[in-house]
């Protein structure tokens, strides 16, 4: 967890939850897998169109809301980056998507939908990519639709996520 050690957190929340991340990989070193504790690290990552102006979203089959691409860890998975370069291809059947290779965010938070099994909490490391604005998407077992949404009108539901891992990654980006 080099890369989350060195990390330099933009603002006190996103602090606390590195800090958090660490603490629990530490005393939970399988933390990665899905059968490690009941909190589980997570990769994930935000698409955005080459204008940045939409954001590419997968309506969850699981938790039935829209969200970004990712999700558990692999045992092929090299790394953080790698985990979530993998899961946002399959999730978003952009074969060739290419993350930007800094973390734009953390996230902690619990899952309330039925379907997770016994993983009660993701600690969800973030990265970004853009891609061209007329690039070929495809809809994945793991989801129920993925479709692009204007970063000024989100899906109201999880916008409250969705919107500061956008605000994350345009500040990284731009």
């Amino acid at each position: 967890m080099a890369t989350l050690r060195a990390w330099d957190a933009f603002d006190d929340q996103q602090e606390q939850w590195r800090r958090e991340l660490l603490a629990h990989l530490e005393v939970h070193p399988g933390a990665m897998w899905k059968q490690g504790p009941p909190q589980h690290l997570t990769a994930g990552a935000i698409v955005l169109n080459q204008s940045l102006d939409q954001v590419l979203l997968t309506l969850h089959a699981k938790a039935g809301m829209w969200l970004q691409f990712g999700g558990h860890f692999e045992p092929e998975d090299r790394s953080v980056h790698a985990a979530a370069t993998r899961e946002a291809r399959e999730e978003s059947g952009l074969a060739d998507l290419v993350l930007d290779p800094r973390i734009v965010e953390l996230h902690r938070h619990r899952l309330l939908a039925a379907g997770f099994g016994r993983c009660e909490e993701h600690l969800d490391i973030r990265y970004a990519a853009v891609v061209p604005d007329d690039a070929a998407f495809a809809v994945s077992d793991e989801s129920l639709d993925v479709a692009w949404w204007p970063v000024d009108a989100l899906p109201p539901e999880s916008a409250h996520e969705i919107a500061p891992m956008v605000a994350a990654a345009l500040r990284l980006l731009g």
